[in-house]
């Protein structure tokens, strides 16, 4: 007699039941009184990375901020404590160094504490700091990096961060400081001559002084701009305009929701790589930026 059939699903979930648990025995040791720093990455769960998964079922405490989506927080097992650290630029929120003190007191509880930050721990996520008051106060910690939303957000929306046929360079800026401004030592005049793609984190709030700084400085108003809200999530919305129109383009987006800017020639691309667009029936482009055309015409 031959073998007996298994279905393709029950021989994925096999292997997967088994790939977990040979993952989970190499796991790095998550030790009582310790922090991990983790990055919860743009939004979607699948985007957890391995290390961060294991971090979250290992868990005695979580301490997680306000841009950690809810499907990421639908992993934690029930059972897990939760600690709420939300920072929101302009609102109320608790202070970088209450935070720093709760995770301490934590650890010397014996915990074995998830400090869950969105995006990447090290990406304008103050992790850095979190890290130092910890090495002061005598608390070992690991850093398990996430996929910041400058990336992955980009990615979902079908913008490369790099093209060969549009810049060489991409830098990344934070819309607001500490107590919600526009930061100030933000020098806009050498990023508009310098950086051909920025991206821009938190800077809804100042989107139109943005715009008027980058157009000061020297970018063209026609300049093409993506408006990226709740990237990666299954509510992604992306708004294509341009540097003089995104601020008006802006209001067409929910209000209290994250949102990435893109400006650059890079937006262009989505014409041709908006892959999420092109599963609900967008016709794609093979050449978006029309290389082809101007190589003959030259």
């Amino acid at each position: 007699m031959g073998k007996k059939a298994r279905s393709p699903e029950g021989q994925t979930a096999a292997s997967l039941a088994c790939e977990a648990t040979e993952l989970s025995s190499r796991a790095p040791v998550f030790a009582p009184g310790s922090v991990w720093l983790v990055g919860a990455g743009p939004g979607d769960p699948g985007l957890l990375t391995l290390h961060a998964l294991h971090a979250l079922h290992e868990a005695d405490v979580i301490v997680y901020d306000a841009l950690v989506s809810k499907e990421v927080l639908a992993l934690i097992p029930e059972g897990t404590a939760r600690v709420i650290a939300g920072k929101r630029g302009g609102r109320p929120s608790p202070r970088q160094r209450d935070i720093s003190v709760k995770l301490i007191e934590l650890a010397n509880q014996g915990k074995r504490v998830v400090r869950l930050k969105g995006g990447d721990p090290f990406v304008f996520g103050r992790g850095a700091e979190e890290a130092l008051a910890l090495v002061a106060a005598g608390i070992a910690f690991r850093v398990v990096p996430g996929l910041t939303a400058g990336l992955g957000g980009l990615e979902y929306a079908g913008i490369p961060l790099t093209h060969r046929d549009t810049n060489q360079a991409v830098t990344f800026i934070t819309g607001h400081m500490a107590g919600g401004g526009l930061p100030d030592a933000v020098d806009w005049q050498a990023l508009s001559r310098a950086s051909p793609a920025l991206v821009i984190y938190m800077g809804r709030r100042h989107i139109t002084e943005i715009a008027s700084r980058l157009i000061a400085a020297g970018r063209l108003g026609s300049d093409p701009v993506a408006l990226i809200a709740n990237a990666t999530l299954p509510d992604q919305q992306v708004i294509e305009t341009t540097l003089e129109k995104c601020a008006e383009a802006e209001k067409k987006l929910p209000p209290q929701v994250p949102v990435l800017i893109v400006v650059g020639k890079i937006v262009r691309l989505r014409a041709g790589l908006d892959w999420l667009g092109a599963l609900e029936g967008r016709l794609l482009l093979a050449d978006p930026l029309d290389v082809k055309r101007q190589s003959e015409a030259g």
